[in-house]
């Protein structure tokens, strides 16, 4: 393989149609080189309440509204999940997902979140999920997409919310949870078997300690040279200097990039232009296979069903009865490197008649393994497909598809107000319960967790307190 660093940005809880679904609508859903692309029709429809086909629609380009779709946070979860793939929160195991419930399911969570602080916006309605993002209204992500390869069959690893399907990702398993009141996983990590193996790996929060090295617990006393903000990302690009395996993490406030709805879609593009372009033409992008991935689907409407030949990762008895046979919804995924040709539709190839084992967030630790030469750490990244087959050019380009591409400006930036996000709750809670120097225990809350009146508060809590317990 011609590469030496795999670079992972993994967002937040957006699904494969809501952002790119309509990205090739205009070439009936196929590359310029004639690949199939399971994007939108436009005629893909969800009912409402009232029983109403409403079919899938582009955000309208005049909407003040327009980086903040579906304009509330949708469901989230394994019970909103099932209820949004099957019409019910608990579907028998025969059951057929038919992606149905998305409306229905909004429509429910709607009545909660119209009732938190900026959980939704004025005048939020039902059928504001089956809102999607045209090519035009996300630039920079549709450039990469169009310009590297875009993966149109990539799942989230389990059906559910956000810490699972980063523990798949960085772990290759859940350990059979699957919400994110557990806080931390002790499984095995990629970071430790990196490490065993001689490698080396980076963790890069934004603007504060990356919440990983709190929740993957065999990291979490590290040296602190595998810890860093954005811009100490951008010092070891330029430096030459970048590890074998990194992966950054966006801010996770209300004012954030993380894209979580309905947080400013716009501030996530500006992110992944920050480090598409803080690779290229570096000393190392030559050797860089960079994935733009989201852990979720965050309730967000998808019309394809997810598979359900996923090998479970170890033999752990799941929640809920849960046997982790079933993928999550699809969530975008742009892999972009100079040693990929333009235009790229890359999935796993149909082999006979058996469904292949499409990619999930396991096949990050599956590419990160055949190329540094690692044993598996659970039986789902040992049966997941890797990557490494999009690389297929001979000598690397050397053109820009960013080149004259700028992230969009949000016509209104202060829709949301600045108030603590569920991820800024789950640091901050991580971080108090571990002792700083001066302390005997961590710091004990009479109502179990810290609390704060702003997002603004919970950061500087969180950066504090994670200087304090180095």
């Amino acid at each position: 393989m011609q590469i030496n660093h795999i670079v992972v940005l993994m967002l937040e809880n957006r699904s494969f149609d809501q952002m790119l679904g309509f990205l090739y609508a205009n070439q009936s859903n196929k590359s310029p080189s004639g690949q199939p692309y399971e994007g939108l029709m436009g005629n893909e429809y969800n009912l409402d309440s009232q029983g109403n086909k409403v079919n899938v629609f582009q955000i309208p380009a005049n909407d003040p509204d327009l980086y903040y779709y579906p304009k509330a946070d949708p469901g989230e979860g394994f019970a909103n999940t099932n209820a949004q793939l099957f019409g019910t929160t608990t579907p028998a195991a025969s059951a057929q997902a038919t992606n149905g419930g998305f409306i229905t399911n909004f429509a429910a969570t709607l009545k909660i979140r119209q009732n938190e602080t900026g959980g939704a916006l004025p005048g939020t309605v039902e059928t504001d999920i089956m809102g999607m993002y045209a090519p035009s209204q996300l630039p920079v992500l549709s450039a990469l997409a169009k310009g590297y390869a875009v993966c149109d069959f990539w799942f989230g690893s389990a059906p559910t919310e956000t810490l699972p399907n980063r523990a798949f990702t960085l772990m290759g398993t859940s350990q059979g949870h699957l919400d994110d009141s557990v806080r931390v996983y002790t499984a095995p990590s990629i970071f430790t078997l990196l490490s065993a193996h001689g490698c080396t790996w980076t963790l890069y929060g934004y603007d504060q300690q990356p919440m990983e090295k709190q929740f993957v617990s065999d990291i979490s006393k590290a040296p602190a040279a595998n810890f860093g903000v954005f811009q100490d990302f951008k010092n070891a690009v330029q430096a030459g200097t970048l590890a074998d395996f990194v992966f950054l993490e966006p801010s996770w406030g209300s004012k954030g990039n993380s894209q979580h709805p309905n947080y400013d879609v716009s501030a996530g593009e500006a992110l992944i232009s920050q480090v598409y372009n803080t690779l290229f033409g570096s000393k190392v992008w030559n050797q860089t296979l960079l994935i733009i991935t989201y852990d979720e689907h965050g309730g967000c409407f998808d019309h394809v069903p997810p598979p359900a030949n996923a090998t479970p990762p170890d033999n752990l008895a799941g929640e809920f009865g849960f046997q982790f046979t079933r993928f999550g919804p699809r969530v975008p995924t742009v892999l972009v490197s100079p040693w990929i040709a333009a235009g790229t539709v890359y999935r796993v190839p149909q082999s006979g008649s058996a469904t292949p084992t499409p990619f999930d967030h396991t096949s990050i630790l599956k590419t990160v393994e055949n190329r540094f030469g690692l044993p598996s750490l659970t039986k789902r990244d040992a049966a997941a497909p890797d990557v490494s087959g999009v690389l297929t050019l001979a000598t690397p380009r050397t053109d820009n598809p960013l080149a004259g591409v700028s992230p969009p400006v949000n016509p209104s930036p202060n829709l949301i107000a600045d108030h603590v996000t569920h991820l800024q709750q789950v640091q901050a809670q991580n971080l108090s319960e571990i002792p700083s120097k001066s302390e005997k225990k961590g710091i004990e809350h009479h109502d179990g967790y810290p609390r704060f009146k702003t997002g603004t508060e919970a950061a500087q809590f969180i950066r504090t307190r994670a200087n304090a317990v180095k």
